[in-house]
């Protein structure tokens, strides 16, 4: 791979082909977005001092944002939207789980979506909005480089 040529961004010939999608990838990447539940729930972004509470969640969105975008360009994915939004949608189940597990534990009662259902479609359409928001940044991201070193 040289960069300087462009081959980097060219997708490789071992690639997925277009019908199959890179599921463990997309699980993952769904997996690394609780680390924003997870703070909150670990008080690590309960405000204070140096950020307030909601800038820290817009902040940690944004990184975990950047991180799914330049997964799916290094990992060279020929579908880059619908596998973030298939994370988005990922991520929205599995926080979904986590709040179910964990506030009985931690709060005493079950909280979140599962607590009250008619919210569950609201948390996986806002999830998949934000999967096709990062996936569209990251499709004209890889076009633009792969039309640039063509």
């Amino acid at each position: 791979m040289n960069p300087a040529d462009g081959s980097h961004f060219r997708p490789s010939s071992d690639e997925a082909p277009r019908g199959r999608l890179p599921w463990r990838l997309i699980l993952l990447l769904g997996a690394v977005a609780l680390l924003r539940p997870l703070m909150h729930i670990t008080g690590v972004s309960g405000g204070g001092d140096v950020l307030p509470k909601g800038l820290f969640a817009v902040g940690a969105t944004v990184v975990i944002s950047a991180v799914w975008i330049g997964v799916v360009l290094l990992a060279r994915v020929s579908r880059p939207f619908l596998t973030l939004v298939l994370a988005g949608l990922v991520y929205a189940v599995l926080s979904m789980v986590l709040s179910a597990v964990l506030s009985p534990v931690l709060g005493g009662e079950l909280q979140g979506p599962f607590a009250q259902p008619i919210a569950i479609p609201m948390v996986l359409i806002v999830n998949a909005i934000w999967g096709a928001v990062v996936g569209g940044i990251a499709a004209g991201l890889r076009a633009a480089l792969v039309s640039r070193h063509r």
